[in-house]
């Protein structure tokens, strides 16, 4: 009896280790297939002040608030990321320059560098929309020195100025991400404090993706 208690106590302990796998695969298979499709709707903003001084940071945000301002005249009938990063990309140059003389006009020399790429974010809210940690496509802004503060947020669809401002997301750029993401995706960063299943999951790209477990670009 004790040699088939003992098998059958190493079976359990078998058994329980693959379940604790299988489901640790499952989970992390979600985890990047989900990240990959929200990241895939989405065009960010990333600006780094040249220090943490109060000055610099009031900088960066007057550096901010002029890129957004040029983004979304240019943006006005983009209707997905894809024509989004196209046209950011097209005018480069354009961002650089008004970066430039935003920041001559405050009365500094610091130098901007501006490109596209794909940059780990944090998890971020945004009135009542919430991405989780991840890679996301964006436009990188350093100034300076870039050693300061940063800035998180969203050019696609616009959602940069909820931070600053009433607090709510527009219903036209809910209604841009629905458009471009599956059901389930939007419930996933619209529902996640109403919905325990839904922010079961959102706490699942969460950890796996403030752990590094998610590391695909694309």
């Amino acid at each position: 009896m004790k040699i088939f208690k003992k098998i059958n106590f190493k079976m359990i302990l078998i058994l329980s280790f693959l379940l604790f796998i299988y489901t640790t695969l499952c989970a992390m298979s979600y985890a990047s297939y989900t990240s990959k499709d929200i990241s895939d709707s989405v065009f960010r903003l990333h600006v780094l002040a040249n220090s943490d001084s109060e000055e610099d940071q009031n900088l960066k945000y007057k550096v901010r608030d002029k890129l957004l301002d040029y983004m979304n005249s240019i943006c006005t009938n983009t209707s997905n990321k894809e024509e989004a990063i196209n046209i950011a990309n097209s005018h480069l140059e354009d961002f650089k320059t008004i970066a430039k003389n935003t920041i001559k006009e405050n009365g500094y020399n610091y130098d901007v560098t501006v490109e596209i790429g794909n940059f780990e974010f944090p998890t971020k809210t945004y009135g009542d929309i919430s991405l989780p940690s991840g890679y996301y496509d964006a436009l990188r802004v350093k100034i300076g020195e870039a050693k300061g503060q940063n800035w998180w947020c969203v050019m696609f669809p616009p959602l940069c100025f909820i931070d600053v401002s009433s607090g709510v997301v527009p219903d036209e750029s809910k209604e841009t991400l629905k458009n471009n993401m599956n059901e389930e995706d939007y419930a996933l960063i619209s529902e996640n404090d109403s919905n325990k299943s839904i922010s079961f999951k959102f706490k699942i790209l969460e950890f796996f993706g403030n752990n590094n477990f998610i590391t695909a670009k694309n």
